[in-house]
């Protein structure tokens, strides 16, 4: 393997020992959150948090993973690249900047190859006042029956379905009915939930103790699926807010694309994970991006989580189908070739130096 491959993984168990590893390496101790359930192979599974500064520091940065759960072999490699890169630290530590690593948000969804926590919730939708009435995606609701069916493959019927959701909405309107949040389908995709998660109440509890003394956030939260393969967008991750918006182009550079101007790939989004940071540390001015790393076209990333949803909703299908959509699943979220490992870690490093300098200017 090459350097920058030795920072990935083939499975949870191992990218968290390379995290711990890392992290020892680089003289730091970790802070482990026990997961109540244990991972595909009978391991532990944890909310893994690192902390590289005094917990005085003026200006703190989140590197986070697996929000979404599979999508962690991307956002753990970087992680272990940083953790091993000691210009970075040195950059870091002159700037009076402390740099926080959660390594696996979802560690659930990162062992067992689900974007899903264990709840089959969405993490980065469940981010709601549950007292309070949620959102109603009555677009969602129109194609529920068409994206996970109640058999697969899909008919011709399902597809037509969704062709002409397609046809009258745009493409665009389509990823917006079907990705931006929904909390009426509990064994749909991209629920919410009804209650916070194992995940929320956390990492809550890490932004707690670790985020409220700080006087400037920055925050970048590793994903994949979305854009050209091995392009890391950097989307906006803050309130509709302009200063917020022109303090993250001068840090991470004018091509950060926004949902609420739609020049993202992301559409608009519910329950986003981010407001956690203006409930839990809002004493400090935030600034946060999205890294979103491409994969494979949308289409098939959509196809890919119908797909593996039925399976969870029926564990009956024959084991070696199981097995063949979850693999087609896991591949959907991590190109595993040693080009694209490059290419995540050299934007994924640059875009938290820029992050250092910019916490450290504001």
């Amino acid at each position: 393997m090459t350097d920058t491959e030795t920072f990935f993984a083939q499975s949870y168990a191992e990218a968290r020992g390379k995290f711990l590893k890392a992290a020892d390496s680089a003289g730091l101790s970790v802070q482990s959150h026990p997961h109540p359930l244990l991972g595909r192979d009978g391991e532990p599974l944890a909310m893994d948090v690192v902390r590289d500064g005094p917990a005085a520091a003026q200006g703190l940065l989140i590197v986070s993973s697996a929000c979404h759960g599979v999508e962690g072999y991307c956002g753990s490699g970087v992680q272990n690249a940083l953790l091993a890169d000691s210009t970075f630290h040195a950059q870091a530590k002159a700037a009076g900047v402390a740099v926080l690593y959660v390594h696996a948000l979802n560690p659930y969804g990162f062992s067992w190859w689900r974007r899903t926590t264990h709840e089959n919730v969405d993490l980065n939708r469940n981010w709601h006042n549950f007292s309070q009435p949620l959102p109603h995606n009555t677009a969602y609701d129109e194609i529920a029956h068409a994206l996970v069916p109640p058999t697969w493959p899909p008919t011709a019927d399902n597809e037509a379905v969704l062709a002409a959701y397609a046809a009258q909405h745009g493409p665009k309107g389509l990823q917006a009915a079907v990705t931006g949040g929904q909390y009426t389908h509990p064994q749909g995709i991209f629920f919410g939930g009804h209650t916070p998660t194992w995940s929320q109440q956390t990492l809550r509890h890490v932004l707690q103790e670790h985020g409220s003394k700080c006087q400037r956030l920055g925050w970048i939260d590793l994903h994949t699926g979305l854009g050209p393969n091995g392009h890391g967008e950097r989307i906006f991750a803050c309130k509709d807010d302009a200063e917020a918006l022109a303090r993250a182009r001068a840090w991470w550079g004018n091509d950060v694309t926004s949902i609420y101007d739609g020049s993202s790939a992301s559409a608009m989004l519910s329950g986003l994970m981010w407001t956690a940071v203006y409930q839990e540390c809002s004493q400090a001015q935030y600034t946060g991006i999205a890294m979103e790393y491409g994969t494979v076209p949308v289409p098939e990333v959509i196809d890919c989580l119908r797909a593996e949803q039925w399976m969870e909703n029926h564990p009956e299908a024959p084991a070696d189908a199981r097995a063949a959509v979850k693999q087609r699943f896991r591949d959907a979220f991590y190109t595993d070739t040693a080009a694209w490992k490059q290419r995540i870690v050299e934007q994924g490093v640059e875009a938290a130096k820029q992050a250092v300098r910019g916490l450290a200017g504001a």
